[in-house]
């Protein structure tokens, strides 16, 4: 909601620079209105234009990088705890209770990867450890193995755990926009004088209302994806969270 909002705001300032400059221009003396005037505007426009283009390419770049950087981190966690549980299974009957405490730990695990943004309160993120995990990881710790076999399947399963736990901690610290605010802040300024500028000499009729106006939505619907590809835990293009929540199916009773 918040990305929608944003993109909306953008919109507004665009088009309006755009109304600023039809407001504007009955207001202009013939001189302002000489070839050359038109000349330097037109050259600044498009000089303003390369360095938004620019910017906005960095932007795209920079979303897309996190967005995949997120998905693939997702996506490794989720294969870690399925080969955990795989090897839990292994290890034999006596590491059922602990399997259970796995299952348990992942709804959890999931609320806060996908809600950690939210902070009411409004002091700076902590990471905690949920209890689930704590409790999953002492089980495993106490499995008292009979044989090398199963030696060996506790500390793959406790390397496994590990890994997962970084995994976990690096989304942690990949938490929060990775695209700096002045950055929309000046392009928006950039995209909003192009707009006053384009209107600043032309007259105004439908066409080119019309026309400046699905520009100005294009443009706030480019800044709408670049928000939501920086945020993937959110949004209408977010990473869906049953990726990690139905990795692991029910143990039978």
């Amino acid at each position: 909601m918040m990305n929608l909002l944003i993109s909306l705001l953008v919109f507004a300032l665009i088009f309006g620079g755009a109304l600023a400059g039809m407001a504007v221009r009955p207001l202009l003396s013939e001189h302002h209105l000489h070839s050359d005037s038109k000349d330097v505007v037109k050259l600044t426009a498009g000089l303003i234009g390369t360095l938004t283009a620019l910017v906005l390419g960095l932007l795209i770049a920079s979303a897309k990088t996190t967005f995949d950087q997120k998905t693939n981190r997702v996506r490794q966690l989720t294969a870690t705890i399925i080969l955990l549980d795989d090897l839990l299974t292994q290890y034999g009957p006596e590491a059922t209770s602990v399997r259970k405490l796995l299952r348990q730990s992942m709804p959890p695990m999931a609320d806060r990867i996908w809600h950690e943004q939210a902070n009411p309160t409004g002091k700076p993120a902590r990471f905690e450890s949920s209890v689930e995990a704590w409790a999953f990881y002492d089980e495993l710790e106490r499995l008292s193995p009979n044989n090398d076999t199963q030696r060996s399947l506790q500390s793959r399963a406790i390397a496994a755990f590990t890994e997962g736990a970084q995994m976990r901690l690096q989304l942690f610290t990949q938490a929060g926009s990775s695209i700096p605010t002045p950055f929309l802040v000046i392009m928006v300024f950039w995209l909003s004088a192009i707009f006053v500028s384009a209107t600043l000499f032309a007259r105004a009729n439908m066409v080119v209302t019309i026309s400046l106006f699905v520009c100005a939505l294009s443009f706030a619907g480019a800044i709408f994806l670049v928000l939501e590809l920086d945020d993937p835990f959110t949004g209408l293009m977010g990473i869906s969270s049953s990726i990690l929540r139905s990795a692991l199916l029910p143990l039978n009773p």
